[in-house]
């Protein structure tokens, strides 16, 4: 964790901050690569994950970009309302569940705040010489945060979708299985995506994917046993009990609250592991994700 000082915030898109973050003393920032993340602990019990949308080669300062969202939990509110230039805030990472493969071509398709991950992608494509083409949505041009330099940078590879003028976005016009397709938005852009299963598909959600719940008991190596209620997750359970792991965002975006998993099956909720990692079930988040039968062993 690092201590970081706001150098500047200015409003990008309507409901749309960018925050401009260096070091107090002037010192390099961590490496880091597109579809990377940050947490800000913005104060006490208030940390939240921002994707990094800055320039990865430039390590004197990190950007992030802040929607607003007025029924949010409040750290949006935060950013916005109470950041001010001078402020501090903590960090923690960066960390990349989002990584960019190498592909010969490229389909990037964001919806609104999603396009942030999106932008260093696209630098760093661009820079390769690789073919690429961004299909970009949001409720109206001017909430679309990098639009207008978008496509100042990168012209008609840039197709903007704002849905006031143009309706929701065709995607069956654009997705094809021989490209490299990365998808960032909405819960409602994203199913609409994967129910089309292009072959080549990377996504990233803001939120954990929502099931039934049901109670099931966790059993730890010490052989303490705990019933987890089926209107609490593992990590509240413990928690409840007296033992604290190491956690954050609480909503299976970040990857720090990673437990592995003795035995059982996890019903992985998450949006950090892949396919394969979920395939394995020797890993598990234990804020969101649950179990698929009556009983999980983890490594605790």
């Amino acid at each position: 964790m690092i201590d970081v000082v706001v150098a500047r915030k200015e409003i990008i898109a309507d409901g749309v901050v960018r925050l401009t973050l260096h070091h107090p003393h002037g010192d390099p920032l961590p490496i880091w690569e597109p579809g990377a993340h940050v947490d800000l602990l913005l104060a006490p019990g208030l940390v939240r994950q921002y994707s990094l949308c800055g320039d990865p080669a430039d390590r004197s300062i990190f950007q992030v970009a802040v929607l607003r969202e007025p029924v949010g939990r409040g750290g949006s509110r935060y950013v916005h309302e109470t950041l001010t230039e001078g402020s501090t805030v903590s960090v923690n990472g960066p960390r990349n569940h989002f990584p960019l493969v190498t592909a010969d071509r490229y389909l990037f398709i964001a919806g609104g705040i999603g396009i942030t991950p999106i932008v260093p992608m696209i630098a760093a494509v661009a820079a390769r010489g690789v073919p690429w083409r961004l299909l970009y949505g949001g409720r109206t041009r001017s909430s679309m945060a990098f639009a207008e330099e978008l496509r100042e940078n990168y012209g008609d590879r840039v197709i903007l979708r704002p849905q006031d003028e143009t309706g929701l976005l065709d995607l069956d016009s654009f997705l094809a299985d021989d490209t490299e397709i990365y998808c960032c938005g909405p819960e409602p852009l994203l199913a609409a995506v994967e129910q089309r299963s292009p072959a080549r598909l990377h996504v990233e959600r803001f939120k954990a994917v929502d099931g039934e719940r049901t109670s099931f008991e966790v059993e730890l190596r010490s052989g303490r046993t705990l019933v987890v209620p089926a209107d609490r997750s593992i990590l509240e359970t413990l928690e409840d009990a007296g033992i604290t792991p190491l956690s954050s965002c609480r909503e299976g975006t970040c990857g720090t609250c990673e437990t592995g998993v003795l035995e059982g099956v996890p019903d992985h909720r998450d949006t950090v592991l892949d396919d394969a990692e979920r395939a394995a079930g020797d890993v598990m988040m234990i804020c969101v994700s649950r179990s698929r039968g009556p009983r999980l062993v983890l490594d605790l």
